[in-house]
């Protein structure tokens, strides 16, 4: 067998199937680039679901976490160590909030969303102890624990892992009229993504967000944007609420938080919210480690230049209109997106959205279905122009075949 079957064969021997990986074994990366363990190149057209922002190997990032590993690399919670408050205060800085929550993956955060809504929802806004109830929106992905699933509309996500958490109510996404008719005086939060990554990057209605920051504002319920994948400079923006001039009450962040260096994530939000945990009701070991802090530390200075945020909307324009001009032609269905993120619905006649991504791994590039026909397009932010053309190319070599 190849280098490349033997990996895969022992992996599939030793490891839960939980994931059905295209069959590419990835030995090294740089920038938008990754070489297999054959030594085949392959262009990196999903970037880690966003966690690889600003591209495999980054030296800024690297360097820090080196430089952070010569030091310290954790101290658990029980202590203090000397990047936490730096991390904090640049972190909610950058926000425009108070307070920081560091956790470590983005289902930790979108948990202690959950707990912390809650705990405001009884000791703030007065609702009777066990009768919080949190809003979500249809065809949501937050993340996979047992509460999570519990108010995703997944089957896949879902199913055999009941009884579920009570406690939240699902409307469709983008519809103001039903989010209005759900919420009552027992409301405490309404969590959402203001782009839906895993339901093929779906981009809500012109005044959706603001409608949503509106209602909540009225009915004293907190307004929870997960941008755990649209943040972080993704969108064009630092983060996607800003598109419509939206600050909600809570911002959910992970993923590129780490710059694909490590897992970070954290809950931003004011002092008011926040301040309603006391010590011991809430913690992680790992939340806010020295090596976490330094390379998320990195990650903050790199957005404050806005580099970042403006590459994406020179490089994301350019991608939509690559796209459109491939939506006229019968090959694709549909395209959505903002910035360097894109959904593209493929022509059922064509293929699957896994048979789309196998041909295009066979071009040497690398993306993600969802959904059955729709695929992903979400490169590093570092990509070139050159290479982000080189992957549109193959993409209607794929579609044209």
């Amino acid at each position: 067998m190849s280098a490349t079957e033997t990996a895969i064969a022992s992996a599939e021997a030793h490891s839960a199937h939980n994931y059905h990986p295209l069959p590419v074994v990835v030995a090294s990366a740089e920038g938008a680039w990754m070489t297999d363990v054959e030594g085949r190149r392959y262009l990196d057209l999903l970037a880690g679901y966003s966690a690889l922002n600003f591209g495999h190997g980054n030296r800024r990032l690297i360097d820090a976490a080196k430089a952070q590993l010569e030091r310290v690399t954790l101290t658990s919670r029980a202590f203090h160590h000397d990047r936490f408050a730096d991390f904090c205060t640049r972190l909610a800085e950058l926000c425009g909030m108070e307070m920081v929550l560091p956790m470590n993956t983005g289902a930790e955060a979108v948990e202690t969303a959950v707990k912390t809504a809650r705990k405001w929802g009884y000791r703030v806004k007065g609702v009777p102890d066990g009768m919080a109830k949190i809003i979500v929106a249809s065809d949501n992905f937050h993340g996979r624990t047992t509460t999570i699933i519990s108010f995703s509309t997944d089957p896949e996500a879902r199913a055999d892992y009941g009884p579920y958490t009570p406690g939240f109510e699902i409307v469709p996404y983008g519809d103001l009229t039903a989010l209005r008719e759900a919420m009552t005086e027992n409301t405490v939060a309404v969590l959402i993504e203001p782009i839906q990554g895993e339901a093929g990057v779906l981009v809500p209605p012109a005044g959706y967000l603001p409608g949503v920051r509106e209602l909540t504002r009225e009915r004293n319920v907190l307004f929870i944007a997960d941008e755990i994948q649209s943040g972080l400079g993704r969108t064009g923006k630092t983060f996607a609420c800003e598109h419509e001039g939206v600050v909600p009450d809570m911002y959910v962040l992970g993923k590129a938080l780490g710059g694909g260096v490590v897992p970070v994530s954290a809950v931003v939000s004011s002092a008011d919210i926040l301040g309603v945990f006391r010590p011991g009701e809430h913690g992680s070991t790992f939340g806010g480690n020295p090596l976490a802090c330094a390379v998320a530390l990195e990650v903050i200075a790199m957005l404050r230049t806005g580099e970042y945020q403006e590459g994406a909307v020179e490089l994301g324009d350019h991608l939509h209109r690559e796209l459109g001009l491939l939506a006229g032609g019968g090959a694709v269905e549909a395209v959505r997106g903002r910035g360097l993120w894109a959904g593209v619905d493929i022509a059922p006649a064509l293929g699957t959205g896994r048979q789309i991504s196998e041909r295009l791994m066979e071009e040497r590039v690398l993306v993600k279905d969802t959904h059955g026909s729709t695929i992903r397009i979400a490169p590093p932010l570092v990509i070139s122009k050159e290479d982000l053309d080189w992957g549109l190319d193959r993409l209607r070599t794929v579609l044209s075949a």
